[in-house]
This record gives structure tokens, sequence and C-alpha cells, in this order.
């Protein structure tokens, strides 16, 4: 099927913070309705990363179908692009064997990129954006106002990877990013879309993260980080340098206790829900669920959807 078609598939898609339960709900109602599950966080991609990246189980994988896990490398880069097209390929073939496709993932702008397409500027520029690398977030702010104020006003000084990006795209063209919004942006739906997300009180919701990060390294993380590093995975690889594994590789080298890595990985957890919950309650049309208390309603729900 093609993105002009006019049937449209539908899905479900199912985001939210880290620690939501957004696994298992989507496990729960893909055996309920018949469904295989896509996924769309954008570290459950690489292979290796298994518990730093709380990834389903054997056993969960064994119950329901699963796409787009352990697909790269973490020498890879995987973007948004390629896990659009991944996506769209593993939903399409899902959808002429007759199953319906359930997206679960907390990484926005792949759920963004699926769901409504992807911003048509320049491809980065590795050697244009290394003269960032020592740049404070709050000049990084700084300039982007002048360059940029609308992209700006909407962007975080803590935001580095947004704030670079819309610098480097300005140097490159001349242009502000937010011009290629108003011309090309996330505009026109490709799917049918059902989105959900679960509701969850922040307090209660750290909670949950803190004792997660416990379990990753009573599971064995630093066994794992180890393992990867021994396989020739570098500390400065985009996936190496994600939550968990910097951390756990910082302690390895000696430069923090064990203690102090886990303390940096909840608190550095515990940011990246709070982005991810700000980013889902700037998303229109997403129906907020109350899990595992609403879990008949929920399910009343999605099968009224699909028909």
């Amino acid at each position: 099927m093609t993105e002009t078609a006019k049937k449209k598939i539908k899905l479900l898609v199912i985001g939210g913070p880290t620690g939501s339960g957004k696994s298992d709900l989507a496990l729960r109602l893909a055996e309920e309705i018949g469904a295989e599950i896509v996924n769309a966080d954008s570290m459950q991609v690489y292979r290796g990363m298994d518990i730093g990246t709380a990834k389903p189980s054997p056993e969960e994988l064994a119950r329901v179908p699963h796409h787009l896990i352990d697909i790269v490398s973490p020498n890879q880069d995987f973007t948004a692009s390629e896990f659009r097209c991944a996506a769209t390929a593993a939903i399409e073939d899902i959808d002429r064997r007759g199953k319906k496709a359930i997206v679960v993932g907390g990484t926005g702008l792949y759920l963004r990129a699926l769901l409504e397409g992807l911003l048509d500027s320049p491809t980065g520029d590795p050697e244009l954006r290394r003269q960032f690398d020592d740049v404070p977030g709050e000049e990084l702010h700084r300039r982007l106002l002048l360059a940029d104020p609308e992209t700006a006003a909407r962007l975080h000084p803590n935001d580095r990877v947004r704030l670079i990006r819309a610098l480097e795209v300005y140097l490159q063209t001349g242009r502000p990013i937010s011009a290629f919004r108003a011309e090309h942006g996330f505009s026109g739906a490709y799917f049918d879309a059902f989105k959900a997300a679960i509701s969850v009180e922040r307090q209660e919701l750290y909670r949950r993260l803190e004792l997660r990060v416990e379990r990753m390294i009573a599971a064995g993380l630093v066994d794992e980080v180890k393992g990867l590093l021994a396989s020739g995975y570098r500390r400065d690889m985009k996936a190496m340098r994600s939550i968990g594994y910097k951390e756990i590789s910082a302690h390895l080298d000696g430069k923090i206790t064990l203690d102090e890595a886990v303390t940096l990985i909840k608190r550095d957890t515990r940011r990246y829900a709070k982005r991810q919950m700000t980013w889902f309650a700037r998303e229109n049309e997403i129906y907020w669920l109350e899990y595992p208390t609403g879990f008949a309603s929920i399910l009343g729900h999605v099968i009224e959807f699909f028909g």
C-alpha cells in the first residue's frame, strides 16, 4: 500500500513515558485481539542491549510476534527516517496477513515520523555539528533565539539535540528550521491510528523507575555493558551514550562508584520520563487511560476501533 492510496491501515499506537506500563498493556491487548507488536523504542532496536533498554523478555516475545527489536548493531545509527521505513513495511506485512498492528514505544519522534511524516530539511552534517560539542545549552539556546526565535521559544536549553539540529539547519541553508516545518512539516496522516497513552501520577512513575533501575543492576547490567565494550563497541558511540550504558561505562572506567552510577541512572531516567510526559502532553488526539485498573474499558475501545 502506498502512502497516497485511499485505504488507510488501522493501527493502535501506545505511547507515553518509560516505565508507565506500555509494553505490558500492548501484550495483553495483542493477545486479546490477535495483534502483532511493532516496537517504537529507539534503544530496543539495538542487538545486545537488553537489560538497560528494558526489552521484552524471551517469554514475552514468545507470547506475541514482535517487530523492530534487535535489528541493528550498537555501532550503527538508526534514524527516525529509517524507523519510519522499517515500521511501515512491518505494518503493511502484518495487514496483508490479516492481523492487527499495535505500535508501542516512548520515542515520540519515531511515532510522529510514522504517523505524520518527516521534516523535509537538510541531512545532518557531523563536521558542522562538532563545533557545538563544548557549547553550553544556554549559549546554544541564545544563538538559536537570534537565528530562529520561533523554534527557540519551544525548546529548553537542556534539549541539546534539537537545539543543535536547528542551528545546523540554519547554518547549512540560511533558513530557520521553523520555515521548513511551515512548508513541509508534519502534515497528513498515513495511517488510521488510535493513539493512546498511560496516565501515571509523577511520583508513582518515579518510584517505579527507581525500582526498575535497581532490578536492571540485579539482572546484570554491569556485565552487559562489560560485554558490549569487550566486543569493541566504543563508549562514544551513540547507543553507548544512552542512559544506563554511559553511567556504567564511567563506573567501569573507575571514574565513579557503582552507587554513584546507579544514582545518576535514576536521575537521568526521571529526567527522560519528564521530557516524554511533556512531549506526549502536547500531542493531539491522544486517549489518556488508566492502567491496569481500566483495562476492560481500554479493550472495549480498541475492539470498537478495529471494528
